[in-house]
């Protein structure tokens, strides 16, 4: 099977076309050659290992300092604190639950479906466990990868020369707007979508992966994007649109000529194809929507709760535009632009629309001239590269859905390729001009090379900012002082470091920033000496945020304090109907009331949180202190159930076995208690009763015993005697059980501790 012209870019930008064979088998399009244009002169092969080499090392620069990060940010509840990548939850939960470790079906889940990513969490944990350094390594690796991919992009596909593709690849390397892909553990998501999406995009277009059929295949990588997140599902339609480009003179020769040539039947099997591929992947994710989109709130994207469509319009569009500042100039980096950070455009004569004019011209000018060249196709690269940064961008444009941020760097991890495309030609075309002077090109050339050098740096400097929780939120502080989040983060950081002062100020300032932040005010409530204080807080925060459980609990909590009861009751049952699982207000509403509805609380409690022993042996507790014994020997048992060594438990079993007048059952407790104790060699000795000067120690006190007071080894004289004919104690504070210790009387120890525990319980 014959394919269609192709070209080589020459220094002059010179247009060659010529045929050539594809050496693959035709039928069902796979087999044909997709993307037309043939290859440059000197193929992939020729630059690959100069580009796995400077690859390798531009990353190893860029990113070995952020290898000692701390997991910070989303890397905590998404990573360490997901239950589907520490392995406590069962496997196929990974399938239902999103990328938080949320149930889809849950109303307030996230709704980010990325289990092929979650699924990579949990391997790291299980091979290396809970080290941040191998998670860092492991998103270092696949950005490598997505950057060795992206040069064979640039010049198997694009058509790049050599030298110009190996520059794309190492600037996509060293960008700092990356950072937080590559260095933030959770944008693993970004870069292994990636990953997919380039290696679906190769296999669709380049002639050299020869496959029976590539479609299938690139459909496959799509679908794995997808899997990995969201945004990979464009990989699609980028794939469709520059394979029509690709086509278009076959395509318009079949509609103009009514001649249907090969290549155009070739197509017209790869288009639907790839049509079918994309709904059915479609289907399914809207599908694991489980009939409900995310909720999100106005401080998440403040655009997006205006009531003026003119002011959307102009926020939603100036965000773009922020965007493709952010790729050209990374100079302002923050892991968080929510609430005001960008502040919204309100009226069309906001200087900030000059930026958002500019950025609409250029876009204009590039699609004309797009449709200008599709005839002659001269410069296919400006074309696949608007396709690159526009198509995988419009899932975060908040053209399709509302999103729940205003701007993600990570985010722009796919569309930067395309910017880093565009700008690559356009210095190949600069320097391979005729008419560009020496001075021209040793400028552009000292440009490029200061860029880096920038880039790199910015890099080292960015991922030190993504060391740990304290240097994150400084950074982001510096970045967006106006960010009421950021003060938010902050106070919370002070607040569990002790600093209670620091820990108000940043709260008010918040507050002062964004006044309806419902969160600041209700931890503002929790750090008020005075009630009354803490209540105006914490009624704000409701007045603010309806649901908000935590302020409805905190404020019964204040209600309780003041003696005020009856409101302290009807705040929790309101906290209850928000959160029927919320066990803390169960357990405060326990404490409020008194008889039987106390003991209905606590068995509910009991019923919902049967893995947690505390909460069967507060129940069993209240049983035995009710005279029902019988009831919470089975309480007790179950939290035994749970957890063998529960201290309470124990204590409380015996407690009750005395009660039932089994004295023999607490003597077999007591014993296993000791050897179990000793047997895990627990800190504190085992202590689990103090009453006076009796008190019952574990195995730990024995092996002190007998280094303080060793049995006498063979050969040395006998230790004197007393004159009741009982060996003295070398130590008088070690009591009567290290005595029997020394004397090698465990069964003795062990009688003595039943002694001492069945009198004080």
């Amino acid at each position: 099977m014959r394919g269609s012209p192709h070209y080589h870019n020459h220094n002059n930008n010179s247009l060659q076309y010529h045929q050539y064979h594809h050496g693959c088998g035709g039928g069902g399009g796979g087999g044909s050659g997709v993307g037309r244009r043939g290859r440059p002169k000197n193929g992939w092969p020729e630059v690959a290992v100069a580009v796995y080499v400077s690859v390798a090392v531009a990353v190893t620069v860029c990113y070995w300092n952020g290898l000692r990060g701390d997991f910070v940010h989303d890397d905590i509840p998404a990573v360490a604190m997901n239950a589907d990548v520490l392995g406590t939850g069962p496997l196929f939960r990974v399938a239902t639950n999103d990328f938080w470790g949320t149930p889809l079906s849950d109303p307030n889940s996230h709704k980010s479906y990325r289990p092929l990513t979650t699924l990579t969490f949990r391997l790291n944990h299980y091979v290396f466990g809970l080290q941040p350094v191998w998670f860092h390594v492991v998103n270092v690796i696949l950005h490598g990868i997505c950057c060795v991919l992206f040069a064979r992009l640039c010049i198997s596909v694009a058509g790049l020369e050599h030298k110009y593709g190996l520059l794309a690849g190492i600037v996509f390397a060293v960008h700092p707007i990356h950072t937080e892909a590559v260095t933030g553990i959770v944008g693993r998501a970004d870069v292994l979508a990636c990953l997919f999406f380039l290696l679906s995009f190769l296999t669709y277009h380049d002639t050299r992966w020869k496959r029976r059929d590539r479609v299938l295949l690139s459909c496959t990588f799509g679908a794995l994007s997808m899997l990995a997140k969201e945004t990979g599902l464009m990989v699609l339609l980028v794939n469709l649109a520059y394979d029509i480009y690709s086509s278009w003179g076959h395509i318009k020769k079949s509609l103009v000529e009514h001649k249907q040539t090969e290549e155009y039947n070739s197509f017209t099997r790869r288009a639907p194809k790839t049509i079918a591929a994309t709904i059915a992947l479609l289907t399914f994710r809207l599908y694991m929507l489980q009939g409900s989109l995310p909720k999100f709130t106005e401080p998440d994207n403040p655009a997006a709760f205006h009531d003026s469509s003119r002011v959307r319009f102009l926020s939603y569009s100036y965000v773009a535009a922020f965007n493709l500042w952010l790729m050209l100039c990374p100079s302002a980096l923050s892991h968080d632009w929510q609430m005001n950070s960008l502040p919204l455009v309100t009226s069309l004569d906001d200087i900030r629309n000059i930026g958002t004019c500019i950025a609409a011209a250029f876009l204009l000018c590039t699609t004309c001239k797009i449709l200008s060249d599709i005839d002659t196709q001269k410069h296919s690269p400006q074309v696949l590269a608007v396709l690159l940064l526009i198509i995988p961008y419009i899932p975060a444009s908040n053209l399709l859905v509302t999103v729940g941020f205003v701007v993600a760097e990570r985010v722009l991890y796919i569309p930067s390729m395309g910017l880093i495309l565009l700008c690559i030609y356009g210095l190949q075309t600069l320097l391979n001009h005729k008419k560009a002077s020496n001075w021209v090109v040793i400028t552009t050339k000292f440009f490029v090379g200061f860029t880096l050098l920038v880039f790199v740096a910015r890099t080292v400097l960015r991922n030190s900012d993504w060391m740990s929780r304290p240097t994150i939120i400084k950074a982001g502080l510096k970045t967006l002082p106006h960010n009421a989040k950021m003060h938010y983060n902050w106070a919370n950081y002070q607040r569990d470091v002790g600093d209670t002062q620091t820990a108000v100020n940043h709260y008010r300032e918040a507050l002062r920033l964004w006044p309806s932040y419902a969160s600041a005010h209700n931890n503002l409530g929790t750090l008020m000496e005075r009630s009354r204080d803490a209540e105006h807080h914490f009624l704000a925060a409701i007045r603010y945020s309806p649901g908000h459980v935590n302020a409805h609990y905190n404020l019964g909590q204040v209600y309780r304090l003041m003696n005020r009861t009856k409101d302290a009751v009807a705040m929790l049952e309101r906290c209850l109907m928000l959160n029927n699982g919320y066990t803390a207000a169960y357990l405060l509403l326990a404490k409020l009331h008194t008889g039987s509805q106390t003991g209905r609380l606590l068995k509910h409690v009991a019923a919902y949180q049967q893995k947690h022993p505390e909460h069967q042996a507060r129940y069993a507790r209240w049983l035995r202190d009710n005279g029902r014994v019988a009831e919470a020997l089975v309480y007790y048992k179950r939290a035994m159930a749970v957890n063998m060594e529960h201290r309470e438990s124990v204590l409380g079993l015996a407690r009750v076995l005395r009660d039932l007048g089994q004295r023999s059952r607490v003597y077999r407790l007591i014993t296993w208690w000791q050897s179990t104790r000793r047997r895990h060699s627990v800190p504190g000795g085992g202590r689990i009763v103090f009453a006076g000067d009796l008190y019952v120690k574990g195995w730990q006190l024995y092996k002190q015993g007998q280094t303080t007071a060793p049995l006498p080894s063979a050969g040395e004289p006998p230790r004197r005697r007393n004159t009741d004919g009982k060996m003295s104690m070398c130590n008088q504070n070690i009591g009567v059980n290290s005595f029997f210790n020394r004397c090698g009387m465990e069964s003795k120890v062990i009688k003595y501790y039943y002694v001492c525990w069945y009198r004080t319980l």
